[in-house]
């Protein structure tokens, strides 16, 4: 069982519906004050969705500055799996920690429902149990969900297999190459705009974004195994 926190932040409204879809898929998954400096050891940190700090000055921008970005931008930078969901999403790219950044919708309204996204990337922590071109249904609920980028990140993005997520059908934000998430080079990195936390079970319509909890348990487990095979022929050797 791997451990998971989960940061929240002022205004964070997406923490225990987080919390619940880790915990369903096995994880011991607890929060993180965002004034904390110590994570508690987790093996993945996941920024929630929500409106930290009202979004005043701009989405994410003043989550960015918290006391706990540095503890999380340290464990990113150790190879630690990181996921930002929707304004995590928005934390992360104003803490340099994935490019471009997300802007207001093209069409300057709010949107909550249920969009299509083109799995486009397998090998993160976070996507590694779908199978490639899956097209899911997940709901999004963000006013800043355009993600832009330069022509030439886009296209050092895409070249690099790092869109993780894309819509299809539409772009419903007008995000640049209808992105729906990008991970970081080392692939541990990911932010997605859509919310896999509210589509995980049959009560909440369907299970689409339950793979992206059980994907990271599942990889814990799977290296977990494999440094006890580790350990057990260094001892046979011996």
């Amino acid at each position: 069982m791997q451990r998971v926190a989960v940061i929240v932040f002022p205004g964070s409204n997406c923490d225990a519906e987080t919390i619940a879809a880790a915990r369903q898929a096995g994880s011991d998954a607890y929060r993180v004050w965002h004034r904390d400096a110590d994570l508690k050891r987790p093996d993945v940190v996941i920024l929630p969705g929500g409106f930290s700090y009202g979004d005043y000055l701009r989405a994410g921008a003043i989550a960015r500055f918290s006391p706990v970005m540095t503890a999380v931008t340290e464990h990113a930078r150790a190879g630690g799996p990181v996921l930002g969901i929707c304004n995590g999403f928005q934390i992360l790219c104003e803490a340099g920690l994935l490019p471009g950044g997300l802007m207001r919708n093209a069409r300057l309204r709010f949107l909550s429902r249920l969009v299509r996204v083109h799995v486009e990337a397998t090998d993160t922590p976070f996507t590694c149990g779908y199978e490639p071109g899956a097209v899911l249904a997940v709901p999004i609920a963000h006013g800043e969900g355009r993600y832009v980028v330069d022509a030439r990140t886009a296209a050092e993005l895409e070249a690099g297999g790092r869109v993780v997520w894309r819509y299809t059908g539409e772009n419903p934000n007008g995000s640049t190459n209808a992105i729906a998430g990008v991970s970081s080079p080392g692939r541990n990195v990911v932010g997605i705009m859509p919310h896999p936390e509210r589509r995980n079970a049959p009560v909440l319509g369907g299970e689409d974004g339950a793979r992206v909890f059980l994907s990271m348990e599942a990889r814990y487990a799977t290296q977990h195994a494999v440094d006890v095979r580790a350990v057990g022929d260094r001892h046979l050797r011996v």
